[in-house]
């Protein structure tokens, strides 16, 4: 006899409505509508013979048969998700697949790429920077690097760069009419903004930073905003104000003297940070073990002695 399988339709839409206790965020998750989404739990139910959910006008809640049915749902989806990735690394295993934050590959990646082609010749990278968090399960991305506080359930994260800001500008700014030695120098110049829209209450504007600062007596809202960060560092490199930025985006700047840091004593640790972050499954891919060593490597060239 024919094993009696639920259509994978309606078993997704279970899952993902269980996973959020909600059919508008599945909806969400699953780019359909939170009606499609009940309709294919109903037409579970009706498959099964059973409740899966109690419904109520403002809470949705699983019945005691949706509990017991929910783990089994939820391992099958994730043994689909091991041999699919599975088989798609087996066709394509000269191509590691990682998205991670447009200025983290601008500022960071990039110039570091030739080594890392020189120690990894058979394998190439495909770069995406994708402001929305993967979904492993349903994107062609095999990892990502991601800003925040490093916990994803399910997950691998590993912590890459720590953030502190402080402010630079280029060195003909400083040597122009007006140099910056104090605070109160920078209302002869224009405040270049980061309007980067990380969900990080932690990461400054000039307003927050200055007030750190104990400076409350500037006009922190004058002067143009970019989105993403390597713009702003761009404008001030090309003289065009003041920023504030992160420090691991502008070290080489920094060094090749196209930038200058402004009150050196003055620089304000971020609680968030970039993590590397990939399926636990994933940890002995090894193309993920390759770029992961890899990176490990330059963050301790990076490190003082």
């Amino acid at each position: 006899m024919a094993r009696k399988i639920p259509p994978l339709n309606p078993l997704r839409a279970f899952e993902v409505s269980a996973r959020h206790m909600s059919f508008t965020k599945a909806a969400e998750e699953l780019f359909v509508t939170s009606s499609a989404v009940s309709h294919q739990v109903k037409s579970l139910e009706e498959n099964l013979g059973i409740a899966l959910f109690v419904r109520d006008s403002k809470i949705l809640t699983l019945t005691p048969a949706g509990k017991a049915y929910l783990p089994g749902v939820q391992e099958a989806f994730r043994q689909l998700e091991v041999a699919t990735y599975q088989l798609h690394r087996e066709k394509s295993t000269s191509l590691l697949k990682i998205n991670l934050p447009p200025t983290f590959a601008v500022k960071w990646l990039i110039p570091r790429l030739s080594r890392f082609s020189r120690q990894h010749p058979d394998l190439d990278l495909k770069v995406s920077t994708s402001k929305l968090m993967a979904d492993f399960s349903r994107d062609a991305v095999d990892m990502e690097i991601r800003y925040g506080r490093g916990v994803y359930a399910g997950l691998y994260s590993e912590l890459v760069l720590p953030v502190e800001v402080f402010a630079v500008c280029s060195p003909a700014l400083q040597q122009g009419p007006h140099p910056i030695h104090e605070f109160a120098d920078l209302r002869y110049h224009v405040l270049l903004h980061d309007d980067s829209t990380y969900d990080d209450v932690s990461n400054p504007n000039w307003g927050t930073w200055l007030a750190h600062m104990g400076v409350h007596d500037l006009d922190a809202t004058r002067g143009p905003s970019f989105w993403p960060s390597h713009l702003v560092i761009d404008a001030a490199i090309d003289g065009q104000g003041v920023a504030l930025v992160k420090k691991s985006w502008v070290s080489q700047d920094l060094a090749s003297g196209k930038l200058v840091r402004l009150f050196p004593k003055h620089s304000l640790p971020i609680e968030f940070a970039y993590y590397l972050v990939f399926p636990r499954n994933r940890l002995e891919d090894p193309r993920i073990a390759a770029f992961v060593d890899w990176m490990r490597e330059e963050l301790a060239r990076d490190t003082p002695a």
